[in-house]
């Protein structure tokens, strides 16, 4: 630049002659930023990062102590064991089963390969029986069958109920095997309000007749000695219904102490809408023995 008269002497620039923000990043050269012109602070982070090369040997303590662990804590509920676990005795119940659809009172579970789970609650082919309750009695004032006791449910579970008895014999000689019903549990049993039709074939000689007797069956002649013993079939159905009568059918065989054979069957209807939840086998006088079973026909 030219001057008019004499050229200005020279002076060094200092930083009040340069405006802030007037150098770039373009006009710093490559490189030619030293470790001594970066700030402290990054100097330091720098150095504290590049130091990091492991962990600490407490750290490596801890990592060993848990590799070392080949065992695990004891549990305790329906899952047990510490190592091998097992499935505590009587703990599978209904809810831990995977099956396809709801129970329902009664149902069988059935394999159903192509199922959820496998497995289908499903209902009995009609006419099934299931045993629910065998007694064998001796010298017993009854055979009782009721709800409330070990293994008995009488309700709607089932349609029809079937009592079996078979070697049955009596205390004393020639009694009635009779049948009663109980609508609280068997406290009490009732007494009346039986009407059955009868028939009797005493050696060839028929009898028949309606009875409202005191018991829903009563089949007669019932010998004590060696081979002078009864046996029979007693069916009642619905007799959990509070809607309608309950109705029932008896078929049996007894050999009197003159060997005279009787066969004896009956039917007939208890006329009162009440849930019967209780059957009471008995001889009309003494004790009673033999084996009794109580079926549920769906």
């Amino acid at each position: 630049m030219a001057y008019i008269g004499k050229t200005p002497a020279s002076a060094a620039l200092t930083s009040s002659d340069i405006s802030d923000g007037i150098i770039s990043t373009a006009k710093i050269a490559d490189d030619a930023a030293t470790a001594d012109k970066i700030a402290n602070a990054v100097n330091s982070a720098i150095t504290a990062n590049t130091a990091k090369t492991g962990i600490s040997s407490a750290q490596t303590s801890a990592i060993t102590a848990n590799t070392s662990k080949t065992t695990n804590a004891t549990h305790s509920g329906e899952v047990t064991g510490s190592g091998a676990l097992t499935i505590a005795d009587n703990i599978v119940d209904e809810a831990n089963l995977k099956v396809s659809n709801s129970p329902t009172n009664g149902y069988f579970l059935s394999a159903q390969s192509g199922n959820t789970g496998g497995m289908t609650w499903s209902q009995a082919s009609s006419g099934a029986m299931t045993l629910i309750k065998s007694v064998t009695a001796s010298g017993a004032s009854s055979v009782e069958f009721k709800n409330g006791a070990s293994g008995v449910v009488i309700d709607s579970t089932y349609s029809t109920y079937k009592i079996i008895g078979f070697n049955i014999t009596p205390q004393t000689d020639d009694r009635n095997i009779q049948i009663q019903f109980s609508t609280d549990a068997g406290s009490s049993y009732i007494t009346s309000g039986y009407k059955t039709m009868t028939q009797r074939n005493i050696d060839g000689t028929i009898n028949t007749g309606l009875t409202t007797s005191g018991s829903a069956m009563d089949l007669n002649n019932v010998g004590n000695s060696t081979n002078e013993e009864g046996a029979f079939e007693f069916t009642v159905f619905n007799p959990s219904s509070s809607s309608h009568f309950t109705h029932y059918q008896s078929m049996g065989t007894t050999r009197n102490s003159g060997a005279a054979v009787v066969f004896y069957q009956s039917g007939g209807i208890y006329e009162a809408t009440s849930d019967i939840d209780a059957f009471k086998v008995f001889f009309n006088t003494g004790n009673i023995s033999g084996t009794f079973k109580l079926y549920g026909i769906t």
